[in-house]
């Protein structure tokens, strides 16, 4: 055929996909529409639900959001529909998991879970509880993984619900294996692989059989592992399983590779090319001709070797594979080194950290991208609190006077001691519930101040130190905004709970400011932190503050920072000092640095000590003490907060 005819039937090739995809769009837009015109009962949400499912590929194809499950997710919620809600959102969580965004994941599957247990449907906990699991383990979040999946496990053990139990003791196996505890690897995926020969569940079946072959390679035994990589193999060809199929080939071919068995190993892997080059598997057919390149290189084929190497990078850079073009990089470097070329060796390491870093700086952007999505979808559901909140507070203050004004008539005919009190008494309630409804308004500006700052904080991290800490330190804040964000949804919390909080965000900011400071907390022994009950995040922005105002300045000494709470008769005193630069010294730093900046923080906290004073009659308040050393020289600052003392009994 001729170079004119190829172009014109690629054009009609191209033409015809088009048409394809345009015809689903229409036929898909029209579903939604028809949908739409439904009315809107728990009927229609699960018709969304299931049409969400039925088209996902196209949705995953066109990488936009799944229309179907947005329009459902806004209807549940309005609707309440608890079990709605825990399929939707772990649908989502699964997209995202999809799309390696696994704290975005983590967040819908909690979310999840939250539902579940509110409809206290055990079925729907463990499919939520294995998602999360799941989440957790592909972040390398061994221990929470297992607890995830540990609870899932007992969970279907109850209702004897055969599917999650193997899904929860499959990937309890694999975190045993990531942890290198083969043993308890090898209990769990027998006893996996025993449900799923019962359940007549094929393709479970050859997954337990190749991961009792990673373990038993994992403890040298290569001849097991070579017996079970095989039974494997027979179950992916009897099912028609490509990919199964290849994931045996290079498992046996690396295991034969182990025993210095380089024929064997070799037949192997060129099958693993050919299946994965037959589907069209271009990740895939990259790692295969990296593997050939390696197995040749142990052989001291060193041209053959490089070869293959470079048919994976020229593959891998097309596609923009950036973990393989690493691991390749990588091989090919060690390739040249073994040779003596010492100088290829450099360049081809060179790359392979150069993808490293790449890799590192796109996992870095893209934790702080969900964590900043997560914050929006925080920030908005407050920002409604507080329109709710005030919109209350209106109605009660608009209910007040109307009262008032009904009560001014019933003062004529009332005997006029009488009505004084009554008008006295009804003012004082509305009064303290108006109160109330503002201090629950201020109590809900702290989630997006306080998350905005560490945002902020996490930002500036990322920027100026290795990433992979980074990245540690993003994990160990997300545990902090997900503690912090429930504690401030109530008026009040235990004691205990508010130091827990305080003490992960003082060890991240001291990890963050490189240990210049060292911190103390201290509770009265005559306290029991589990019964006394404080408002949350009282205590933190004056923890912060005497931190970025007082010791990030000092330029010598450790700097000191000691918490202390005692109990005074009915009163809570909390006190926080610092060794730090001193209040005026921080005001001319302040003044130099931003003169338009303002503690939002403080101010919000501030108002709701005062609230709280009001609402209480009794004695809550703030006292800032300037301390001085002998000489008379600035030695930091001493916080007191008193607070009304409450217990939970």
């Amino acid at each position: 055929m001729s170079v004119k005819g190829l172009w014109i039937l690629g054009l009609l090739v191209i033409g015809a996909c088009w048409a394809a995809s345009a015809q689903d769009s229409l036929r898909i837009y029209h579903t939604l529409d028809s949908i739409r015109m439904l009315p809107n009962d728990t009927g229609k949400i699960s018709l969304l639900i299931r049409k969400g499912k039925q088209h996902a590929r196209y949705f995953e194809s066109h990488k936009t959001e799944n229309l179907f499950w947005q329009d459902a997710l806004p209807l549940a919620q309005k609707l309440r529909a608890t079990r709605s809600l825990v399929l939707i959102f772990n649908e989502l969580g699964t997209v995202k998991r999809n799309k390696s965004q696994y704290l975005l994941a983590e967040d819908y599957h909690e979310k999840a879970i939250k539902f579940a247990e509110e409809a206290n449907d055990t079925l729907l906990m463990c499919l939520s509880f294995n998602n999360a699991g799941v989440d957790s383990r592909r972040q390398d979040k061994l221990q929470q993984a297992f607890d995830y999946h540990l609870h899932a496990l007992q969970l279907a053990e109850k209702i004897n619900d055969v599917r999650n139990i193997c899904v929860a003791t499959n990937s309890i196996g694999n975190i045993q294996l990531t942890a290198e505890n083969y043993d308890d690897a090898i209990r769990h995926f027998n006893r996996a692989l025993k449900l799923e020969e019962q359940s007549h569940n094929d393709l479970g079946v050859a997954i337990n059989l190749g991961n009792l072959g990673y373990a038993y390679q994992g403890q040298n035994k290569l001849d097991l592992a070579i017996m079970y990589y095989r039974r494997s193999l027979v179950v992916n060809q009897r099912i028609d399983n490509p990919t199964g199929m290849a994931i045996c080939y290079n498992a046996l071919g690396a295991t034969y590779k182990e025993k210095k068995d380089y024929s064997a190993a070799m037949d192997y892997l060129q099958k693993a090319l050919t299946v994965n080059d037959k589907v069209d598997d271009k990740v895939h057919v990259a790692e295969s001709y990296l593997n050939i390149g390696k197995l040749l290189s142990a052989q001291n084929k060193h041209e053959e070797a490089r070869n293959y190497m470079q048919q994976s990078i020229d593959l891998s850079m097309f596609w923009n594979f950036k973990s393989m073009l690493m691991d390749a990089y990588k091989a090919l470097s060690a390739d040249y080194k073994v040779s003596g070329d010492f100088k290829r060796s450099m360049d081809a390491a060179d790359k392979s950290l150069l993808y490293k870093d790449s890799i590192l700086n796109e996992k870095s952007a893209m934790a702080l991208k969900q964590m900043q999505a997560i914050y929006e979808v925080d920030r908005k559901d407050n920002q409604i609190k507080t329109l709710e909140h005030d919109k209350m507070v209106n109605e009660l203050r608009t209910k007040r006077n109307v009262m008032f004004i009904f009560t001014l008539a019933g003062f004529l005919l009332m005997s006029i001691v009488g009505g004084f009190f009554y008008i006295r008494h009804r003012n004082l309630e509305a009064n303290k519930q108006t109160l109330q409804l503002e201090l629950k308004s201020l109590r809900s500006q702290m989630n997006p101040h306080f998350i905005f700052n560490c945002l902020s904080s996490i930002h500036r991290y990322i920027w100026s130190n290795n990433q992979e800490e980074a990245s540690d330190y993003l994990t160990k804040f997300s545990r902090l905004m997900r503690l912090i964000l429930d504690n401030t949804q109530h008026t009040f919390v235990t004691l205990n709970k508010e130091l827990e909080s305080l003490r992960l965000y003082l060890d991240l900011e001291s990890l963050r400011c490189n240990g210049i400071f060292e911190y103390s907390i201290r509770v009265d022994p005559e306290i029991n932190d589990e019964e006394v009950l404080i408002p949350p995040m009282i205590l933190q922005p004056y923890v912060e503050n005497a931190i970025w105002h007082g010791l990030v300045h000092k330029n010598a000494d450790m700097g000191l920072l000691d918490v202390e709470i005692m109990l005074k008769s009915r009163s809570l005193v909390c006190t926080i000092t610092d060794n730090g630069i001193g209040r005026r010294k921080a005001m001319e730093i302040k003044e130099k640095k931003d003169k338009m900046h303002n503690s939002v923080g403080m101010k919000v906290t501030e108002g709701r000590i005062d609230l709280i004073r009001k609402i209480n009659n009794k004695e809550a308040k703030v006292t800032v003490t300037d301390l001085e050393d002998p000489a008379g020289q600035p030695a930091g600052t001493m916080v007191t907060i008193v607070l009304p003392a409450e217990f939970i009994f």
